[in-house]
Protein backbone atom coordinates (compact mmCIF):
# COMPACT_ATOMS: atom_id res chain seq x y z
CA UNK A 1 0.00 0.00 0.00
CA UNK A 2 2.70 2.63 1.27
CA UNK A 3 4.28 1.79 -2.20
CA UNK A 4 1.43 2.16 -4.16
CA UNK A 5 1.19 5.41 -2.80
CA UNK A 6 4.38 6.75 -3.15
CA UNK A 7 3.91 5.93 -7.21
CA UNK A 8 0.94 7.61 -7.05
CA UNK A 9 2.05 10.68 -5.88
CA UNK A 10 5.22 10.77 -7.89
CA UNK A 11 2.87 9.66 -10.93
CA UNK A 12 1.32 13.17 -10.79
CA UNK A 13 4.65 15.48 -10.68
CA UNK A 14 3.92 17.34 -14.11
CA UNK A 15 7.87 16.70 -14.82
CA UNK A 16 7.67 12.78 -15.07
CA UNK A 17 5.57 12.07 -18.01
CA UNK A 18 5.19 9.01 -19.77
CA UNK A 19 6.98 9.88 -22.96
CA UNK A 20 10.29 9.88 -20.75
CA UNK A 21 9.88 5.72 -19.87
CA UNK A 22 9.57 5.32 -23.78
CA UNK A 23 13.30 5.32 -24.12
CA UNK A 24 15.05 2.15 -23.80
CA UNK A 25 13.65 -1.26 -23.51
CA UNK A 26 11.69 -2.50 -20.24
CA UNK A 27 14.89 -2.75 -17.32
CA UNK A 28 15.39 -5.94 -15.47
CA UNK A 29 15.57 -5.30 -12.19
CA UNK A 30 13.67 -1.85 -12.01
CA UNK A 31 10.37 -2.33 -14.89
CA UNK A 32 10.56 -6.44 -14.39
CA UNK A 33 12.40 -8.93 -12.10
CA UNK A 34 12.60 -12.69 -13.38
CA UNK A 35 11.27 -15.05 -10.44
CA UNK A 36 13.09 -17.90 -9.50
CA UNK A 37 12.59 -20.53 -9.27
CA UNK A 38 9.19 -19.77 -11.18
CA UNK A 39 6.08 -20.70 -9.54
CA UNK A 40 2.63 -22.22 -10.08
CA UNK A 41 0.42 -19.83 -11.81
CA UNK A 42 -2.53 -18.87 -9.63
CA UNK A 43 -5.64 -20.73 -12.14
CA UNK A 44 -5.20 -23.49 -14.33
CA UNK A 45 -2.35 -24.22 -16.61
CA UNK A 46 -3.20 -24.31 -20.56
CA UNK A 47 -2.80 -20.16 -21.42
CA UNK A 48 0.06 -17.94 -20.45
CA UNK A 49 -1.38 -16.28 -17.04
CA UNK A 50 -1.45 -12.59 -16.59
CA UNK A 51 -2.15 -12.08 -12.92
CA UNK A 52 -2.70 -8.81 -11.38
CA UNK A 53 -2.28 -8.19 -7.62
CA UNK A 54 -4.55 -5.67 -6.93
CA UNK A 55 -6.24 -4.36 -4.05
CA UNK A 56 -9.62 -2.32 -4.14
CA UNK A 57 -8.48 -0.01 -1.22
CA UNK A 58 -5.43 1.06 -3.56
CA UNK A 59 -5.80 4.27 -5.64
CA UNK A 60 -3.09 3.36 -7.99
CA UNK A 61 -4.79 -0.39 -8.41
CA UNK A 62 -8.29 2.27 -9.44
CA UNK A 63 -6.18 4.69 -11.55
CA UNK A 64 -4.67 1.63 -13.21
CA UNK A 65 -7.98 -0.50 -13.94
CA UNK A 66 -9.18 0.91 -16.99
CA UNK A 67 -6.03 1.55 -18.66
CA UNK A 68 -5.25 -2.55 -17.84
CA UNK A 69 -9.23 -3.72 -19.02
CA UNK A 70 -8.04 -1.63 -22.44
CA UNK A 71 -4.93 -3.96 -22.59
CA UNK A 72 -6.66 -6.65 -21.67
CA UNK A 73 -9.51 -6.63 -24.53
CA UNK A 74 -6.19 -6.55 -27.06
CA UNK A 75 -4.97 -10.03 -26.36
CA UNK A 76 -4.87 -13.20 -28.57
CA UNK A 77 -6.90 -16.06 -27.00
CA UNK A 78 -3.52 -17.49 -25.60
CA UNK A 79 -3.69 -15.27 -22.65
CA UNK A 80 -5.90 -15.59 -19.90
CA UNK A 81 -6.15 -12.43 -17.28
CA UNK A 82 -6.65 -13.46 -13.96
CA UNK A 83 -7.49 -10.96 -10.70
CA UNK A 84 -6.26 -11.40 -7.69
CA UNK A 85 -6.82 -9.29 -4.52
CA UNK A 86 -4.21 -8.81 -2.39
CA UNK A 87 -4.55 -10.23 1.09
CA UNK A 88 -1.60 -8.49 3.37
CA UNK A 89 -3.80 -8.34 6.61
CA UNK A 90 -6.54 -6.49 8.26
CA UNK A 91 -9.15 -4.86 6.63
CA UNK A 92 -7.79 -6.00 3.14
CA UNK A 93 -8.10 -9.19 4.05
CA UNK A 94 -11.87 -8.43 4.08
CA UNK A 95 -12.00 -6.51 0.68
CA UNK A 96 -10.42 -9.95 -0.44
CA UNK A 97 -12.82 -12.19 0.68
CA UNK A 98 -15.67 -9.61 -0.71
CA UNK A 99 -13.95 -10.55 -4.54
CA UNK A 100 -12.99 -13.99 -3.94
CA UNK A 101 -16.84 -14.11 -2.99
CA UNK A 102 -17.97 -11.95 -6.07
CA UNK A 103 -16.09 -14.35 -8.16
CA UNK A 104 -17.61 -17.62 -6.83
CA UNK A 105 -21.11 -16.00 -7.28
CA UNK A 106 -20.13 -15.30 -10.99
CA UNK A 107 -20.39 -11.64 -10.26
CA UNK A 108 -16.96 -9.88 -10.85
CA UNK A 109 -17.28 -8.63 -14.70
CA UNK A 110 -20.36 -6.44 -13.46
CA UNK A 111 -18.67 -5.39 -9.91
CA UNK A 112 -14.92 -5.29 -10.46
CA UNK A 113 -15.22 -1.59 -11.67
CA UNK A 114 -17.93 -0.72 -9.14
CA UNK A 115 -16.12 -1.81 -5.97
CA UNK A 116 -13.10 0.82 -7.32
CA UNK A 117 -16.25 3.49 -7.06
CA UNK A 118 -17.69 2.16 -4.33
CA UNK A 119 -14.16 2.69 -2.02
CA UNK A 120 -12.77 5.57 -3.96
CA UNK A 121 -15.55 8.05 -5.01
CA UNK A 122 -18.71 6.68 -3.56
CA UNK A 123 -16.90 6.74 -0.52
CA UNK A 124 -19.04 3.70 1.37
CA UNK A 125 -16.65 1.26 2.49
CA UNK A 126 -14.87 3.34 5.43
CA UNK A 127 -14.03 0.57 8.02
CA UNK A 128 -13.52 -2.64 5.99
CA UNK A 129 -15.78 -4.60 7.82
CA UNK A 130 -17.80 -7.24 6.18
CA UNK A 131 -20.97 -5.84 6.82
CA UNK A 132 -19.96 -2.62 5.09
CA UNK A 133 -18.41 -4.92 1.82
CA UNK A 134 -21.54 -6.94 1.79
CA UNK A 135 -23.72 -3.31 1.44
CA UNK A 136 -21.20 -2.23 -0.88
CA UNK A 137 -22.30 -5.56 -2.85
CA UNK A 138 -25.70 -5.18 -2.62
CA UNK A 139 -25.33 -1.69 -4.05
CA UNK A 140 -23.97 -3.16 -7.24
CA UNK A 141 -27.22 -5.98 -7.15
CA UNK A 142 -25.86 -9.14 -5.17
CA UNK A 143 -27.68 -10.45 -2.41
CA UNK A 144 -26.60 -8.77 0.73
CA UNK A 145 -27.16 -11.85 2.45
CA UNK A 146 -25.45 -14.62 0.41
CA UNK A 147 -22.36 -12.36 -0.09
CA UNK A 148 -21.84 -12.74 3.71
CA UNK A 149 -22.66 -16.15 3.76
CA UNK A 150 -20.01 -16.49 1.02
CA UNK A 151 -17.37 -14.37 2.38
CA UNK A 152 -17.12 -16.66 5.12
CA UNK A 153 -17.24 -19.56 3.49
CA UNK A 154 -14.42 -22.11 3.46
CA UNK A 155 -14.16 -22.17 0.11
CA UNK A 156 -13.49 -18.36 0.18
CA UNK A 157 -11.20 -18.69 2.92
CA UNK A 158 -9.18 -20.73 0.90
CA UNK A 159 -8.84 -18.45 -1.90
CA UNK A 160 -7.87 -15.47 0.74
CA UNK A 161 -4.58 -18.12 2.26
CA UNK A 162 -3.81 -19.08 -1.14
CA UNK A 163 -3.73 -15.22 -2.68
CA UNK A 164 -1.35 -14.87 0.60
CA UNK A 165 1.01 -17.53 -0.80
CA UNK A 166 1.04 -16.47 -4.36
CA UNK A 167 1.79 -12.95 -3.16
CA UNK A 168 4.72 -14.43 -1.45
CA UNK A 169 6.06 -17.28 -3.98
CA UNK A 170 6.32 -14.79 -7.05
CA UNK A 171 7.73 -11.75 -4.12
CA UNK A 172 5.32 -9.01 -5.40
CA UNK A 173 5.17 -6.74 -1.78
CA UNK A 174 2.90 -3.78 -3.25
CA UNK A 175 0.03 -3.11 -5.49
CA UNK A 176 -0.33 -2.80 -8.67
CA UNK A 177 2.02 -6.19 -9.57
CA UNK A 178 1.73 -8.31 -12.31
CA UNK A 179 3.02 -11.75 -12.27
CA UNK A 180 3.52 -13.33 -15.89
CA UNK A 181 3.33 -17.15 -15.46
CA UNK A 182 4.68 -17.28 -12.66
CA UNK A 183 7.93 -16.30 -13.97
CA UNK A 184 8.24 -13.03 -14.45
CA UNK A 185 6.92 -9.93 -11.92
CA UNK A 186 6.16 -6.44 -13.28
CA UNK A 187 6.42 -3.40 -11.34
CA UNK A 188 5.00 0.19 -11.89
CA UNK A 189 7.31 2.54 -11.78
CA UNK A 190 7.09 6.31 -10.99
CA UNK A 191 8.67 6.97 -14.60
CA UNK A 192 7.36 4.76 -16.75
CA UNK A 193 3.59 5.18 -14.82
CA UNK A 194 0.82 2.83 -15.89
CA UNK A 195 1.50 3.12 -19.77
CA UNK A 196 5.49 2.06 -19.32
CA UNK A 197 4.11 -0.88 -17.14
CA UNK A 198 1.99 -2.47 -20.32
CA UNK A 199 4.56 -1.90 -22.61
CA UNK A 200 6.71 -3.58 -19.98
CA UNK A 201 4.49 -6.42 -19.53
CA UNK A 202 4.42 -6.73 -23.28
CA UNK A 203 7.80 -6.98 -23.64
CA UNK A 204 7.74 -9.97 -20.91
CA UNK A 205 4.68 -11.36 -23.01
CA UNK A 206 6.67 -11.50 -25.95
CA UNK A 207 9.52 -13.04 -24.25
CA UNK A 208 7.61 -16.28 -22.79
CA UNK A 209 5.67 -16.79 -25.95
CA UNK A 210 9.12 -17.21 -27.87
CA UNK A 211 10.07 -19.21 -25.04
CA UNK A 212 7.11 -21.92 -25.66
CA UNK A 213 8.02 -25.11 -27.30
CA UNK A 214 6.90 -24.80 -30.23
CA UNK A 215 4.10 -27.21 -31.41
CA UNK A 216 5.25 -30.21 -33.65
CA UNK A 217 4.01 -29.98 -37.17
CA UNK A 218 1.21 -31.97 -38.38
CA UNK A 219 1.89 -35.07 -40.53
CA UNK A 220 1.07 -34.86 -43.77
CA UNK A 221 -2.36 -36.63 -44.85
CA UNK A 222 -2.03 -40.35 -45.91
CA UNK A 223 -2.02 -40.64 -49.33
CA UNK A 224 -5.46 -42.12 -50.41
CA UNK A 225 -4.81 -45.87 -51.35
CA UNK A 226 -6.05 -47.04 -54.53
CA UNK A 227 -8.78 -48.65 -55.55
CA UNK A 228 -8.77 -52.49 -56.08
CA UNK A 229 -8.69 -53.74 -59.50
CA UNK A 230 -11.40 -55.63 -60.51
Amino acid sequence: MLRSLALLAALAVPGLSIAQAAAGAPRLGTDYEVISPAQPTFGPPGKIEIAEIFSYHCPACAGFQPVFARWKAQQRPDVRVTYVHAAFGAAIDNLARGFFAAEALGATERTHDGMFKAFHIERKIKTGSLDEIADAYAGLGLNRQEMLDTMNSFGVSSRVNRSKQFAQRTGAIGTPTIIVNGKYRVMLTPEGGFEGMLRTLDHVLAMERAAAPARPAAAPAAAPKPAPAR
